[in-house]
């Protein structure tokens, strides 16, 4: 059975009369089945998966035979689908289509308009911006199995061992724990490493005294977790623990930020000032988080620049840090799910600083 095509058929008729989803990431979110290769045809009378012969019978198991077919004759079946329904314009996704596949369509598929419109990628957010109870129970998967990874890599870290040990200790635990994925690539930095966001682990030895930062998550059954928390390697300076506890409670009133309503500005702003506030405002220059769902980085967003607002079963990161160049970095990172008066957080791991 195909997941949520009908609330997107429900829309097409405002931009075309049929939708072909190419990218990899929509394909996934509406057949909930992974696959390299592959076009989801939606129109008003159903959809039909199209892929090729290393995925039929996967795909036919998981989704139904009725929805699916081998791509080999896809061009021949589509056109005759076109004429069956009197279908003459075809929406795809302005943001993802590739030009060379714009192209091929142009050219196979003849006696139809190609639509290459942001109205198909608009419709198609806003379905996937709010999350069923299922696709909760499998981001909550994800995030399970990174916690016992944190859980496992604090007594784990030592001082003598490289970042990149952490991060291929930190990948082996979860993939070999239930992760069909890792969510992105990993990231251990220490020391003045830290100061950068998305720094790559290296062979920087952690040293006594240093901060840790772990950025990290997993996938199950197609869905993604995210989490940072940053730790003590050995006792830290007091300006290390200032700066620790100004990033704990700028994360704390993002939190307590969230519900349903509330803009993606002002949820960002929350967790901004406080960070302003203790004088470290020029050293926190990314958003304070995004949607999280079958892409790692998803709407809505929450940041300075963002128009969104903020809706009951959203799923959102909540991760402000503080980067002092040449000197150490902190970030702490949260999933919560937006409810109604508030959210649910669905990072069970503490926050205070933990010194190992």
């Amino acid at each position: 059975m195909l997941h949520n095509t009908e609330k997107l058929s429900a829309r097409l008729s405002a931009f075309a009369d049929a939708a072909l989803i190419l990218s990899e990431e929509n394909r996934l979110y509406f057949t909930e089945f992974p696959a390299s290769d592959g076009a989801l045809l939606v129109t008003p009378y159903g959809a039909v998966f199209y892929t090729d012969s290393r995925y039929t019978e996967a795909a036919a198991a998981k989704i139904g035979a009725d929805y699916v077919r081998d791509s080999e004759n896809m061009y021949q079946e589509l056109s005759a689908r076109f004429e069956e329904y009197g279908i003459n314009t075809v929406a795809v996704e302005n943001d993802r289509i590739t030009l060379a596949d714009y192209e091929e369509l142009k050219n196979k598929l003849r006696g139809v308009e190609l639509n290459p419109t942001a109205a198909l990628s608009r419709v198609i957010e806003e379905i996937r911006l709010v999350k069923s109870e299922a696709e909760l129970e499998k981001i909550k998967a994800a995030q399970g199995i990174a916690e016992k990874a944190f859980d496992h890599m604090l007594g784990f870290i030592r001082p003598g061992m490289t970042e990149k040990q952490a991060q291929l200790e930190l990948d082996f635990y979860m993939l070999s724990h239930g992760a069909d994925a890792l969510s992105f690539e990993t990231i251990a930095v220490a020391g003045k490493k830290g100061s950068l966001p998305h720094g790559v682990p290296g062979d920087n030895v952690i040293q006594p005294g240093d901060f840790l930062t772990l950025d990290f998550g997993a996938v199950k059954d197609g869905y993604h977790s995210d989490m940072t928390r940053t730790v003590a390697v050995g006792q830290p300076t007091e300006k290390q623990k200032e700066v620790y506890a100004v990033v704990l409670e700028a994360q704390l009133a993002g939190l307590a930020a969230l519900k349903d309503g509330v803009s993606g500005f002002d949820a960002d702003k929350a967790s901004r000032d406080v960070i302003a506030q203790a004088g470290y405002g020029s050293y926190f220059g990314h958003g304070t988080g995004h949607g999280v769902g079958v892409e790692i980085h998803e709407a809505p967003r929450l940041s300075p620049k963002s128009k969104a607002t903020l809706h009951t079963g959203n799923v959102v990161t909540v991760e402000p840090g503080i980067y002092l160049p040449g000197e150490f970095g902190v970030r702490i990172e949260d999933m919560a799910v937006i409810t109604d008066d508030g959210c649910v957080n669905l990072t069970r791991c503490p926050k205070d600083l933990i010194v190992l």
